[in-house]
């Protein structure tokens, strides 16, 4: 069992930047694939980035491709998204999750530890 614990959410103004961050419980997290989704009311959770255990690997979806950026530390079992220049469309619950495998996977359904979410607005 994981335990994965997002926080850094809060309002900010259209343009801003923020970091969020997800920390991990266990010994495990360096071998884990870690990825951020978001979700809306009355949507399903899209992926947002993700990336692998040596940080060398790192996707995006082309909403967040030159706006965010997906990082991690080993050694404090943690991930993080730096996002800049949002907008209120990224206004969102933002969750983290966790997976094994080799698979840099950008389907809900891949992952198999999920957090309870930050939640991120951005005034418009």
């Amino acid at each position: 069992q994981v335990r994965l614990v997002e926080s850094g959410g809060r309002l900010v103004p259209t343009g801003g930047s923020l970091s969020i961050s997800c920390t991990a419980s266990g010994d495990r997290f360096p071998g884990y694939i870690m990825a951020w989704f978001r979700q809306v009311p009355g949507r399903e959770r899209d992926f947002v980035a993700v990336i692998g255990p040596n940080s060398r690997t790192k996707n995006y979806a082309e909403f967040a491709e030159g706006r965010f950026t997906i990082s991690r530390d080993n050694a404090r079992n943690s991930v993080y998204l730096q996002m800049n220049n949002l907008k209120p469309e990224d206004t969102a619950v933002y969750f983290c999750a966790s997976r094994t495998g080799t698979r840099f996977a950008t389907q809900e359904d891949d992952y198999d530890y999920w957090g309870q979410g930050t939640r991120v607005t951005v005034a418009s």
